[in-house]
């Protein structure tokens, strides 16, 4: 069984770069790296680290049913989205992708940052805004801008943001690790 396990859905190279950043933050040797989306078997880990890309507000399916067959794990969530500059927006995909994750795993919190747009959404918006009828112009103008804002993200501040996280989910794992081995000796005094 590995110490440490990133697995990570990625569309666009977003979360694959924020992936790459966790997997070396880890100490030791006892770890690896798996896209999701390769044909891969699964290693079983006491750690896990799981990355998407946000869809829609929450994560794909292949996700899910993965955080949903983990028992008895500690499970730190990443993500990027492109409206990853909105802390409420991040509170709710936390929030919605973490009730994948079964009562009897340890949930560690998430990491999600700002990443850039697939190029097709900025065309999609400048066509609508090009209509005479526009509906929703002010709101294409605000997706527009935050699709430029965007562009360089996640960036080498979001990296050093996601090597902070790891290192906080590291302290907690060994902390958890400790409490349990107090336990232990505690039921072996008395």
């Amino acid at each position: 069984m590995l110490d440490y396990l990133v697995l990570y859905q990625s569309m666009s190279g977003n979360t694959k770069k924020i992936a790459a950043t966790i997997f070396s933050t880890l100490p030791g040797n006892s770890k690896d790296l798996i896209d999701f989306d390769i044909d891969k078997p699964i290693p079983e880990a006491k750690t896990y680290f799981i990355g998407f890309g946000v869809h829609h507000g929450t994560c794909r399916m292949a996700v899910t049913d993965f955080l949903s067959s983990l028992s008895g794990k500690d499970i730190a969530l990443f993500a990027t989205c492109g409206m990853g500059d909105i802390e409420s927006y991040c509170d709710n995909i936390s929030q919605t992708v973490s009730a994948w994750i079964e009562s009897d795993n340890n949930y560690l919190g998430a990491f999600i940052c700002q990443g850039k747009f697939p190029q097709s959404f900025r065309k999609k918006y400048e066509e609508c805004l090009e209509k005479e009828d526009c509906q929703n112009c002010e709101e294409l103008r605000n997706l527009l801008s935050r699709f430029d804002q965007a562009l360089t993200h996640p960036d080498s501040l979001d990296l050093e943001h996601a090597k902070v996280f790891t290192n906080h989910i590291i302290e907690e794992v060994y902390s958890i690790m400790h409490d349990k081995e107090e336990d232990k000796n505690d039921r072996k005094s008395t």
